[in-house]
């Protein structure tokens, strides 16, 4: 669009408020986000700026004791070069892309793609992968989120070789390893999700001795409805450090319980107690698909290749990544109903 700010402006703005804000956390990033507002053109960028705009002029918001931490301990071009790929390329220049093919296509197209990956089969299916992201970029999509149970740093070569994309790797505490930091720690476009269980602590602490990214993620289950209205969760959570806390619904978790948590996860939000920024990755991955084109489409490939939207999954070769391309699968499965 017009208005927006090219590619190099953009990297010149960002890298001097980063300086600014090290030096003032509170006046830097509002007059980051003042900035970015004054030039976004998008219907993602205005909400979300506007939103953070309104938010951060609580002087009291624990979201400036974050802003602190993050810009104290995390490596600066990681911080800068993840955010420029989120923020610029996918949720700008990508959102835009992805608008466009939506007309063209007449499906509809994920502002991210979650896969599950069984690191005993990714060599078998790494091309396949790599295909998915080589292709989704030119859908524009731009942020990934793999689940990787087992071996995460065997996704580490696919990460590399796309540097203007987001990617989030959602892992167990066991898997961080000495190999895992030595790899993980060249990327700067990566960042690490820990499951929050009893071994995080240690965790979080060598991934914030080493200047990462990371965040923490927990599945519930209607039993942890309680700690998650209370916000004692948050509360004990925010202790890590993560930016994120990413809550996601155990498979038979009743719906009704989703809808309590993810409002809760909203308000939250809003009341802005916590220095972590609560996000509920079915909610919240749908919210951002409606501010960008209207429809909500959460895909998520399971470890079979097949797509599969929170409720259900769908078995058959138009609708699994290792057979078919991911445009094929979007006109399959995700076909715009007006």
């Amino acid at each position: 669009m017009k208005n927006r700010m090219p590619r190099l402006l953009v990297e010149i703005v960002v890298k001097k408020a980063l300086k600014s804000i090290k030096q003032s956390p509170e006046r830097g990033v509002r007059n980051l986000i003042d900035m970015a507002l004054q030039f976004s053109d998008g219907r993602f960028q205005k909400n979300f700026f506007t939103i953070a705009q309104t938010m951060l002029q609580n002087e009291n918001s624990a979201y400036y004791e974050l802003i602190r931490d993050v810009i104290t301990h995390v490596d600066t071009e990681k911080l800068y070069t993840f955010g420029i790929n989120i923020g610029y390329n996918s949720c700008t220049v990508g959102a835009q892309r992805i608008r466009e093919n939506e007309k063209v296509l007449g499906c509809n197209i994920p502002w991210t793609i979650c896969v599950e990956i069984d690191s005993q089969l990714f060599e078998k299916y790494q091309q396949k992968y790599d295909d998915l992201i080589f292709e989704g970029k030119s859908l524009g999509i731009d942020t990934w989120m793999f689940f990787v149970p087992d071996q995460p740093s065997k996704t580490f070569s696919l990460i590399e070789k796309y540097p203007d994309s987001a990617f989030c790797v959602f892992c167990d505490a066991m898997d961080i390893t000495i190999t895992f930091l030595k790899e993980a720690t060249i990327l700067k476009n990566l960042m690490v999700v820990i499951r929050y269980d009893e071994n995080a602590t240690d965790v979080c602490a060598e991934l914030c001795a080493n200047k990462m990214l990371y965040s923490i993620w927990y599945q519930y289950g209607q039993k942890d409805t309680e700690i998650i209205i209370n916000g004692d969760l948050f509360r004990d959570a925010q202790q890590l450090s993560p930016i994120f806390t990413v809550l996601m619904p155990e498979k038979k978790c009743p719906s009704e319980v989703r809808q309590v948590i993810y409002s809760t996860v909203k308000q939250t939000r809003l009341d802005q107690s916590y220095s972590t920024i609560v996000w509920d990755l079915q909610g919240d991955n749908c919210l951002v698909d409606t501010i960008i084109s209207e429809d909500a489409c959460p895909v998520y490939f399971n470890k079979d290749g097949n797509i599969c939207d929170w409720e259900k999954t769908f078995e058959n070769g138009h609708h699994n990544l290792f057979q078919s391309s991911i445009t094929d699968i979007l006109l399959n499965a995700c076909l715009k109903t007006k």
